[in-house]
């Protein structure tokens, strides 16, 4: 404690310490804050569309998924209470890349797969939701994309072990198949 009583070491102690956190918080991503660009989508397979060199699949940026027309799905899950999803509707992320096929794969960031038809689009009005109650989805809470159905409006379609494995998140790809 001697060391310390003129005041300057600990002046020095904690100039060092402030620089080392400064480093640490600049180096460390921030787990609540979503960076720039993290917001895409990869479709592949039956597509017309394409923007990669090989001519076979579609980058959206999160510019272009942002400038789709914006949807809202007010249902629950059995993930989460009822809240208002919002994204552009599936059918038009489809419309977009020239799908022709009958199936989709869903691919996400922790390797779950999930097959769904490409007339469930359609049929229920299906968004690829990037916001959930006004926030943007991070990945710690099913972000950056989210599968969502109306399960409220068809319960009797959507509920269950079987409505419950169309719902994908954290999606990264789809692959378009016939």
């Amino acid at each position: 404690m001697q060391d310390f009583k003129d005041g300057s070491r600990w002046r020095r102690l904690a100039a060092a310490l402030a620089c080392a956190l400064a480093v640490t918080v600049e180096t460390m991503p921030l787990a609540h804050a979503a960076p720039s660009g993290s917001l895409s989508l990869d479709v592949d397979g039956e597509v017309r569309v394409t923007n990669n060199p090989e001519h076979t699949s579609f980058h959206f940026s999160e510019a272009q998924l942002l400038q789709l027309p914006v949807h809202a799905i007010a249902t629950s899950t059995t993930w989460t209470p009822k809240s208002t999803f919002t994204g552009p509707l599936l059918s038009d992320v489809l419309k977009a890349v020239g799908a022709y096929g009958s199936e989709i794969e869903i691919h996400t960031i922790d390797d779950y797969t999930c097959v769904v038809p490409v007339a469930d689009a359609a049929r229920y009005g299906v968004v690829l939701a990037y916001a959930m109650n006004g926030q943007r989805l991070k990945v710690s809470d099913f972000g950056p994309l989210f599968l969502i159905y109306p399960r409220d409006q068809y319960p009797l379609d959507l509920d269950g072990a079987a409505g419950d494995a169309k719902f994908a998140w954290q999606i990264k790809s789809m692959t378009i198949k016939r």
